[in-house]
């Protein structure tokens, strides 16, 4: 079960870097482009349309949202397109190593987030 899990993040992983790689082709159709990059952004974005501190509904929509956009994109990709794209990110993962900016920006941002709340609730309470 646990290996099944693991397939389905690493085959997720996959698939939003491969849309990250076509969406900057200009053979790839607008409408295609629009629902990739909204994907992408969600995938890598720190903050959820749900929380996911919230009990069940805070893994319901990355659960509903990013297979249903990676499913829309993959749809709209021309299939030779979309094969290139899936084997150049295969190759890419095995041989990239990790993303110490993107990490550093995601943390910034989580504390931007954080002091930006507490200095919210510290005016409300004056």
């Amino acid at each position: 079960m646990l290996r099944k899990w693991k397939e389905l993040v690493r085959k997720l992983k996959e698939d939003i870097f491969t849309l990250y790689l076509a969406s900057k082709d200009p053979r790839i159709p607008f409408a295609a482009k629009v629902v990739m990059v909204i994907t992408v952004a969600y995938a890598f974005s720190p903050i959820d349309l749900i929380p996911d501190f919230i009990p069940l509904l805070g893994y319901l929509d990355d659960l509903l949202i990013l297979p249903l956009g990676i499913w829309l994109s993959v749809k709209l990709i021309p299939q030779r397109l979309l094969d290139h794209y899936r084997k150049l990110a295969k190759e890419q993962m095995h041989e990239r190593k990790p993303n110490y900016v993107m990490a550093a920006v995601i943390v910034i941002a989580w504390l931007l987030i954080g002091y930006w709340m507490y200095q919210a609730y510290m005016n409300r309470i004056d």
